[in-house]
């Protein structure tokens, strides 16, 4: 009578070993399915639900268990089915990309540059081109004095790139994208975080692993070494010291800002390096996997330089970590 009702039965067979426990903890959950019948009179006759368990059926000449679901009716899946769909056509979560992040970025650079090129006073353009050749030490000495806060913040911005290139070499490439980060570094000496930008709106993280042979070579033994971090956090400790002990000097840096495109742009550089820093050493940390013993340096980093730069000091080596073997050493060994 069955046979008669035109019901169509598929069976998926997953292969499992011959001891089967009799309660096995994949059987627990409850999966239902819809089965169809093409006669609905015959359906009542029978007193079947159309929810009903899939039925396992274990085969001992095989040594397989059978697990039978209606065909008819392809569109009531289990949830698990669409789970398994979703990340088999990769329509899931990981699957694709979030822009959300990279487009806010993209409007919040374009709007900057607008802004610099646009907006930002320029009273002075005579006065910024001398203050600029004094800086570049390509006058000599004529009488003048600069200001010392205007000096320091030169440096200053002279350091952070080497910051930027500690936080991001290894731990803030991109494994998705073929995109070096390296060109955006050596734009920043130039360009500060307005070369660092884009670079931010094109990131796709996690970072690639490193390889063992790689922290002996440059630039790795260079950006992970303590001593170059211990200096760079000495030389920005002495640097912010001198600005903060002239402090009769801040009130003609504050009429510059207001006069100047070229102190202007400088500051509002300064500023975004301060405000990305502190992400940029939470991924590194997490990269390094010490964010339970380093949580504590968060709070510290949102201080302008010296807070990312006494986290580099801190901060474990690669070499303590676990790394990735190159090909050539693992056929070494």
């Amino acid at each position: 009578m069955v046979a008669s009702t035109n019901l169509i039965i598929s069976c998926n067979l997953s292969c499992l070993p011959l001891k089967v426990n009799p309660k096995p903890k994949s059987l627990l959950k409850t999966h239902y399915t819809s089965l169809l019948f093409s006669n609905t009179g015959t359906r009542k006759s029978l007193n079947i639900s159309n929810l009903v368990k899939p039925q396992y059926i274990y085969n001992s000449k095989k040594g397989v268990l059978q697990t039978c679901y209606s065909t008819l009716n392809s569109d009531n899946k289990s949830p698990d089915d669409q789970v398994l769909d979703k990340d088999a056509t990769g329509g899931g979560k990981e699957g694709g990309r979030d822009w959300t992040t990279s487009i806010l970025l993209f409007v919040f650079w374009g709007g900057l540059m607008y802004y610099v090129f646009n907006l930002t006073p320029d009273q002075t353009p005579s006065r910024d081109m001398y203050f600029l050749e004094k800086l570049l030490n390509l006058k000599g000495d004529d009488g003048f004095r600069m200001n010392s806060v205007l000096v320091s913040l030169w440096y200053i911005m002279g350091l952070w790139p080497l910051v930027y290139s500690m936080l991001l070499l290894p731990t803030g490439r991109s494994s998705k994208t073929s995109i070096p980060v390296w060109p955006f570094l050596i734009l920043s000496c130039f360009g500060g975080a307005y070369a660092l930008l884009p670079y931010f709106i094109l990131w796709r993280p996690p970072p690639p692993p490193v390889e063992e042979n790689e922290l002996g070579r440059w630039p790795l033994n260079f950006l992970e070494s303590k001593l170059t971090s211990g200096i760079l956090l000495a030389a920005g400790l002495t640097i912010i010291v001198n600005a903060a002990l002239n402090g009769g000097e801040w009130k003609e840096f504050y009429q510059y800002f207001r006069e100047s495109k070229f102190i202007h742009i400088t500051c509002l550089d300064f500023t975004l390096l301060s405000a990305f820093g502190p992400f940029w050493v939470y991924n590194d940390m997490t990269a390094r996997k010490w964010y339970d013993k380093g949580s504590w340096l968060l709070l510290i980093s949102l201080v302008p330089f010296l807070g990312p730069a006494l986290y580099l000091v801190l901060r474990p080596s690669l070499s303590e970590m676990p790394v990735s073997q190159s090909p050539t050493s693992s056929e070494e060994q």
